[in-house]
């Protein structure tokens, strides 16, 4: 990966170890409110930004709320397994630490709100090597259009095809790839399913985050 000039990071399931709270704060959350989440509910998430989060637990849990509130009652049940319990997945530190010395830029651009994301960045001290978070909600776009990426690689001034985008969910990995970007795919043990589909698309495959060290 030596043309590679700067990286676009995915957060939950990428960076953090995450993906398997959302699916019991979704639980907790609508509970709370009085309402019941269809058996489906893990798998419809996984390609869904916030506001489609929303909309979902108002149209198919039968909460009645508005998006805001819904919204925000979520992040806020999510808020304190951050605080707590939520770990970086292997290897992170090491590859960001990496690429800081060799001078590539990185920033990250996740489907998670900003309210979220600064309390993970700062409890695990990644402030330092991440340049610039760019969210869905504040982009007005989800990760089914490049959108995104393009904003994210025209922030770190690199070509798309000297940018590298690394992703957990084969929906996002398919997006990016689809753009041009060269991509690189991380396992997580929520889409076991999605493996084979994953390495088939990606460029590059990780069990773990640090086998990106392997390519100089």
């Amino acid at each position: 990966m030596r043309n590679i000039k700067g990286v676009i990071f995915d957060l939950d399931g990428t960076l953090l170890d995450s993906m398997w709270i959302w699916g019991i704060v979704a639980e907790t959350y609508v509970k709370s409110q009085g309402g019941t989440l269809p058996p489906s509910f893990r798998e419809d998430f996984r390609s869904l930004n916030t506001i489609e989060e929303a909309q979902y637990y108002i149209e198919h849990c039968g909460l009645d709320v508005s998006i805001e509130e819904a919204i925000l009652g979520r992040d806020n049940a999510m808020l304190e397994y951050i605080k707590n319990e939520v770990q970086l997945k292997p290897g992170v530190l090491q590859v960001l630490k990496e690429l800081k010395s060799r001078g590539v830029r990185v920033c990250i651009a996740t489907a998670t709100e900003r309210r979220l994301v600064e309390p993970s960045l700062e409890r695990h001290g990644l402030g330092e090597y991440i340049e610039h978070v760019f969210t869905c909600t504040e982009e007005n776009t989800s990760k089914h259009s490049p959108d995104i990426y393009f904003r994210a690689a025209e922030f770190l001034g690199t070509d798309v095809g000297q940018t590298l985008v690394v992703e957990d969910a084969l929906y996002a990995i398919r997006t990016a790839k689809d753009a041009g970007f060269v991509v690189a795919g991380v396992y997580d043990k929520v889409s076991d399913d999605e493996q084979d589909e994953i390495k088939s698309t990606c460029d590059y495959y990780w069990i773990t985050m640090d086998e990106m060290l392997n390519y100089s």
